[in-house]
């Protein structure tokens, strides 16, 4: 599939496939914002990058189906020992992440499903998604005439 930008022709990369098509099924069941996502790519693979600040990695679910990768929270609001929800008096509170899900659809045959892995460390998710080694890229080399 060959796509013109600014009338120079392009070839759209894996990336631009990766994860696309997002859109209709990232939504927050609550009324609450969607965490930013930022995806890197480099010669071993992806990493997904989401921003999630004051959560813990126990509520997060990290599912693949059918080369879906869905990522959901489902935080829950905690009652006091009198069996109130405390509300806090914010002034501005702009990022709320109780309820959200996000899905990206992976390449077939490009990544190694059975090696992703992820870690949350302050107020970032970050999954590492690695490529299969036949999807690398191979160093150029000599091939000797006879």
């Amino acid at each position: 599939m060959l796509v013109k930008s600014n009338g120079v022709p392009v070839i759209p990369t894996v990336f631009d496939n990766l994860f696309r098509d997002w859109s209709s099924t990232n939504f927050s069941e609550t009324n609450t914002s969607l965490p930013a996502v930022n995806i890197k790519e480099d010669e071993d693979g992806f990493t997904v990058n989401l921003a999630a600040p004051g959560m813990d990695k126990k509520d997060f679910n990290i599912d693949l189906n059918n080369d879906v990768l869905t990522i959901s929270s489902e935080k829950k609001v905690n009652p006091d020992a009198s069996g109130e929800v405390k509300k806090d008096n914010y002034t501005r509170r702009e990022y709320s992440y109780q309820s959200f899900k996000r899905s990206f659809n992976l390449p077939k045959n490009i990544v190694d499903n059975d090696k992703i892995k992820a870690t949350y460390t302050n107020g970032e998710l970050s999954i590492v998604i690695p490529k299969r080694e036949e999807a690398k890229p191979k160093p150029a080399r000599l091939i000797e005439v006879k």
